[in-house]
């Protein structure tokens, strides 16, 4: 069994991504299967280049995709990617889409494939405070979730797939009032998504 996880570069003038920085620290392997992790670019662009390869190649029975969501106070477990790439904020490369679709003549959404509500369940149980999201936006972390499940779609692949948006670490918010969480407790986070996806069908 192998799990991808990826994380996010930092973005919007931050100097890192708790998302990656957290995810560096997980274990080699969670209820026996190997850990995949990757750190993926916040660009449109890029996102739609590197997610399919990584699928593809290490054909990974689980992914589970995290990043930030500065200003949410919890862990959020994504329900649903839409077919729009939207934001007024550009990109790492400077790319400001609007009213674009990830991939012309997919579907509109995916759902995804993991076990959502159990995730949740499972972080509050850890102590973790968490809750299902029904928007992943429009910015990148939500065309990478719909190109993995486009990915996956396309491949016919049977590989289960989703998204967990993780708050800012405390060390980033220092000089803004804005809600926060340690990097220890988003890694625990993180490590309790990936091993109820494994044991949850």
């Amino acid at each position: 069994m192998k799990v991808l996880v990826t994380g996010f570069e930092p973005f919007g003038g931050e100097r890192i991504n708790p998302s990656w920085e957290a995810l560096k620290d997980l274990p080699e392997e969670v209820e026996g299967a190997r850990l995949i992790k990757r750190r993926l670019p916040v660009t449109f662009r890029g996102v739609r280049r590197v997610l399919p390869r990584l699928i593809v190649e290490e054909k990974p029975d689980v992914v589970v995709l995290t990043g930030q969501a500065g200003g949410r106070p919890n862990v959020t477990v994504e329900r649903v990617a839409i077919n729009v790439m939207d934001s007024r904020t550009p990109d790492n490369e400077g790319f400001a889409p609007e009213d674009e679709p990830v991939f012309e003549g997919a579907p509109a959404a995916y759902f995804s494939t993991l076990p959502v509500k159990a995730i949740v369940d499972a972080l509050r149980k850890a102590g973790i405070p968490a809750g299902v999201s029904n928007t992943a936006g429009t910015y990148v972390c939500n065309a990478a979730m719909f190109t993995a499940l486009h990915t996956i779609a396309v491949a016919g692949m049977e590989t289960r797939a989703g998204f967990v948006h993780v708050p800012f670490s405390h060390g980033q918010v220092l000089e803004k009032a804005k809600p926060s969480m340690s990097l220890e407790t988003i890694r625990k986070a993180i490590e309790v998504a990936v091993r109820t996806s494994l044991m949850v069908r």
